[in-house]
């Protein structure tokens, strides 16, 4: 799309054409071939007159077509994958529905509170930063941590005293071998006996 013709009906027809739920300044002036300071601009005006949100600075989306909470999860706070408790429950690992929207960092602890919805960011090690996977569900994608990954990352904060051991947790359809062998990038004795007992 060139420049002259960046109408909002356009611009928004064009995101959605190429399926680009959430961006950055720097990544709608690469689609628009505008420059920062125009890029600016349009996102500033047309976030006043309502066609896109801000949801945190330098982070876009179309007010009207949100993309899920997955998204969003991965997009707020990077590097992150969706893990702990929203995705066993995704997994169908815990029976209780849960509230706020887990991931798993490499960056310091974060809470960030988006329409009502809690978006919580744990770091963990660098090293342990892996069993997560691209998952798409319609015109949407994200990063899901595995659900032995899942677990682990869970009962890492258990051994921690940072989270209480949910008792209906079910995970006898999972891979012993890949808990282990996840639980070993922690290289942490209490998250292994704890894991040993399960």
């Amino acid at each position: 799309m060139k420049s002259n013709i960046l109408q909002p009906l356009l611009v928004q027809e064009e995101l959605i054409r190429r399926q680009i739920f959430i961006f950055t300044p720097e990544e709608f002036g690469r689609v628009f071939g505008i420059s920062a300071t125009r890029t600016k601009y349009f996102l500033e005006n047309y976030t006043k007159k309502g066609l896109f949100l801000r949801i945190k600075k330098g982070l876009y989306v179309l007010k009207h077509h949100l993309p899920n909470e997955e998204q969003i999860a991965n997009a707020l706070y990077r590097p992150s994958y969706l893990s702990f408790e929203y995705a066993l429950a995704k997994h169908g690992l815990i029976p209780e529905m849960v509230y706020s929207v887990t991931s798993a960092t490499t960056k310091p602890t974060r809470e960030f509170v988006l329409n009502n919805k809690v978006f919580i960011y744990f770091k963990i090690k660098k090293q342990a930063f892996t069993g997560y996977t691209l998952i798409k569900e319609g015109k949407h994608s994200f990063f899901l941590a595995e659900p032995e990954k899942a677990l682990v990352d869970y009962l890492y904060f258990v051994s921690l005293g940072q989270k209480s051991f949910n008792e209906r947790i079910n995970i006898s359809a999972l891979s012993k071998t890949k808990i282990i062998k996840y639980a070993k990038l922690y290289q942490r004795e209490g998250l292994l006996k704890i894991i040993q007992k399960i």
